[in-house]
């Protein structure tokens, strides 16, 4: 079959289907991968075929103009619907309001989307996996008859807090007609936006423009939102971008004393997105304990350091999967990636997420007893200093962080994943007849 996977041009997007696209490959499936041109470096380092689209969408521009408000207002800020006075109407509102003008409908803009889905007129794939914020993907799909589903590499609350903003919504359509009135935090901004979109190819819009036919959930399922949507659990391999994967002399011998990682990840360093977490601060907070501390570090980010510790080895890069095995913790920036592999590798994290779905992550873990969460407002050297005495001493921490390791790998792999979307893309095939054009009918039963 033919599959056409696509996220907007961020390397943290995209790096997380790349696993799942050559696994495709490897079982013989065309397989293209559709970004801005931005993108494309990536896309061909991971040995792909990348399918530029598109502008770029000028990422960095918007976190200079309006980053400032739409961070303040999502940091530190829960994102879990069962936490009470948490996600107020108002601040749903907001949510739906800010981040549909300033990054939804930035990433998938017209020109972007309407190259996709000529793209996807012409190649006809059968399958669309998209990245969860590139809705560009499930409008192709649903313009050209495709299946399609959501590739999740970090927890849904995305689509949990839009569960919580829909229940909110009075009677009525979301594009405000109808007999019903509604309340003062009504209108579906999201949804009015992809309304719009798919009107534009005459296609109706319903719910799974947002949520896609399935997803791919590549979250361990202790970290996964209560849901009813369909869902195929997947293993999470780690792919450390297009960067040099090299295992280093010193770290093919065991270390005489635990070691520790200290990572910021790879986003904040080509990129404008700020980074809440002060590296001199970290090393500060280590110096002089009995451990090894390999923290991997640019040399913008060395530049801002007052003091290296004797126990402090610094590396601009290593591979996190090769690394982490040799770890008995990680201090982290609360990314998706880096908190994944380190869960995968089942080493214990102190987790310093301060906004989205970081947050989440570094609390259940917490709650789960496998690492620790370090808020914005305890990033001291004594708040750090302390969480990372407690990981190393207490071996409560290990033994948690092994059954959550236990559990992410009895998810399939992507190649056992495979034969499923293969079943499920013939399911859809079998309801869906094509159109000349592109476009589709659903077949009579």
């Amino acid at each position: 079959m033919r599959v056409l996977l696509t996220s907007f041009a961020l390397d943290a997007h995209f790096n997380g289907s790349v696993p799942l696209a050559w696994a495709l490959r490897a079982a013989g499936h065309e397989v293209r991968v559709a970004s801005q041109p931005a993108l494309t470096g990536s896309i061909t380092a991971a040995g792909l075929t990348a399918v530029p689209v598109g502008a770029d969408p000028g990422l960095d521009e918007m976190v200079k103009g309006v980053g400032d408000s739409v961070l303040s207002h999502h940091a530190d800020q829960s994102l879990d619907p069962d936490t009470p006075g948490q996600l107020t109407p108002a601040f749903l509102k907001g949510w739906d309001t800010m981040m549909t003008a300033t990054f939804f409908t930035l990433i998938n803009d017209d020109p972007m989307v309407d190259e996709l889905v000529a793209f996807a007129r012409a190649w006809e794939p059968d399958l669309i996996l998209w990245e969860p914020f590139t809705f560009a993907g499930a409008v192709a799909a649903k313009v050209t008859g495709a299946a399609h589903a959501r590739l999740l590499s970090f927890p849904d609350m995305f689509l949990s807090m839009r569960r919580a903003f829909l229940a909110q919504l009075g009677p009525g359509p979301a594009d405000g007609g109808g007999d019903g009135e509604r309340g003062p935090h009504t209108e579906d901004s999201v949804g009015q936006w992809l309304q719009w979109t798919l009107g534009r190819y005459g296609v109706p819009f319903d719910e799974e423009a947002v949520t896609g036919q399935w997803s791919v959930d590549q979250v361990p399922r202790s970290f996964r939102p209560p849901s009813d949507e369909p869902t195929v659990g997947m293993r999470y391999v780690p792919y450390n971008g297009p960067v040099p994967a090299v295992v280093p002399d010193w770290l093919r011998v065991p270390p005489t004393r635990p070691r520790v990682c200290v990572t910021l990840g790879l986003t904040a360093r080509t990129s404008e997105f700020p980074n809440a977490v002060p590296v001199d601060l970290v090393l500060k907070a280590i110096e002089g304990l009995d451990i090894e501390v390999v923290a991997t570090l640019d040399a913008e980010e060395r530049a801002l350091l007052s003091h290296v510790p004797d126990n402090v080895r610094l590396v601009d890069h290593v591979p996190l999967h090769a690394l982490l095995p040799t770890c008995a913790a990680i201090v982290h920036h609360g990314g998706a990636g880096t908190w994944s592999t380190a869960l995968v590798e089942g080493v214990p994290q102190i987790a310093m997420g301060w906004i989205w779905d970081a947050i989440e992550r570094a609390r259940r873990q917490q709650e789960l007893g496998a690492g620790l969460h370090l808020p914005s407002h305890e990033v001291t050297v004594e708040g750090l200093r302390s969480r990372l005495v407690r990981l190393l001493d207490e071996p409560s921490f290990a033994a948690a962080a092994a059954r959550l390791r236990a559990e992410a790998v009895s998810d399939p792999t992507p190649a056992e994943v495979v034969p499923v979307l293969e079943r499920l893309t013939a399911r859809h095939r079998a309801h869906v007849r094509r159109r000349p054009g592109g476009a589709s009918t659903p077949c009579a039963s």
